[in-house]
């Protein structure tokens, strides 16, 4: 069990662990995830490789037309099937065939394994006896459906999907990997060498999972679907005020590592003022989060606080102390639920 369940063993935290810690040697396992999602909707029982092949390769040609590279791998008979659909050489029914018997050689096996093991309430039973081919939807992921949170699953897969694959096609030494976030229109962006923007994901999407769909100070569920009366807000754990000072010590305060999701009433309460010492805690758990889960936010976090968690402890209590010397009073929310990053 990965340190992101320990204090949280339950089924949400155990998908989210799968599409935020999970190998990403290739992107499968994100189309793999979005399939099982439409399943769910579905509230489909059981399914064959035949049938799961339509919304498997769906997903893959889509992601394709735009980023190319899905994976580590210098060749795939798979995705160059798909890619030939893409250009109209191969027909969906042909596509379909090919997905069933090339798509699925290590993603059905590999999704529910974290560390080496398995997750301990699985979603689905592989059958592959008799020459069938099927998967068995166990009650875990239909369960899914009743949370709340579910509401936020599909973005947040595919806001994992983006940020895994822009950093591949793009090729960019991780030692100078820095997403960068769009204030005006809430959105993560990378720059390459010819300082060519490319917009990546929605912030809100991208950090949700991290925070296990709560609110950063209240522990409130909150929603990244537009329209909804619970749609978080995208709040800086130190405010603009302090990016003067910040900035005399290297701090970027539109980096990744200070900016967390708040309930909308809770953020506009909190206002300019530095959060209470406690939250400084629950902010270094929620940067390990990430760079515990690899490329690319992982990279960020790191060139942005500190190359060991040592460091990155002392560059946040540096920032807190440099905010506390410029700020009147700290801050806690009115209301706030037990709960843990």
């Amino acid at each position: 069990m990965t340190q992101f369940q320990i204090n949280d063993p339950s089924l949400e935290s155990q998908w989210r662990a799968l599409i935020l810690f999970g190998k990403n040697s290739a992107t499968y396992k994100f189309a793999f995830a979005k399939s099982l999602l439409e399943l769910v909707n579905k509230e489909t029982t059981k399914i064959s490789i035949a049938e799961l092949s339509q919304p498997f390769s769906k997903n893959i040609v889509e992601h394709l037309k735009v980023n190319d590279k899905q994976g580590n791998s210098k060749s795939s008979s798979f995705l160059n099937i798909c890619r030939n659909h893409i250009k109209g050489e191969v027909s969906d029914t042909e596509l379909w065939s090919k997905t069933e018997k090339l798509g699925f050689v290590n993603v059905v096996d590999a999704f529910q394994n974290l560390n080496g093991a398995q997750i301990p309430d699985i979603f689905y039973e592989k059958n592959y006896k008799s020459g069938n081919k099927e998967i068995i939807i166990k009650d875990n992921l239909l369960k899914l459906k009743e949370s709340f949170h579910y509401q936020n699953f599909n973005q947040e897969v595919e806001a994992r999907w983006n940020l895994v694959e822009t950093a591949w096609n793009l090729n960019i030494n991780p030692k100078l990997l820095e997403v960068k976030y769009d204030e005006d229109k809430s959105l993560f962006f990378l720059e390459n060498d010819f300082m060519r923007r490319t917009d990546i994901t929605s912030v809100k999407d991208s950090l949700n999972g991290y925070q296990k769909g709560k609110c950063f100070y209240s522990f409130q569920d909150i929603s990244v679907v537009s329209g909804s009366s619970n749609l978080c807000e995208v709040d800086h754990f130190f405010p603009h005020v302090n990016k003067t000072i910040h900035n005399e010590f290297g701090a970027n305060i539109n980096g990744v590592w200070n900016l967390v999701l708040a309930n909308k009433e809770i953020n506009r309460n909190k206002s300019a003022r530095i959060p209470d010492k406690k939250f400084l805690h629950r902010l270094f758990n929620r940067n390990e989060f990430y760079i515990q889960s690899k490329h690319p936010l992982a990279e960020t976090i790191v060139n942005q606080t500190g190359k060991t968690k040592q460091k990155r402890i002392e560059f946040l209590n540096k920032q807190y102390q440099l905010a506390l010397n410029s700020a009147i009073i700290t801050w806690k929310p009115e209301f706030e639920l037990n709960g843990n990053f």
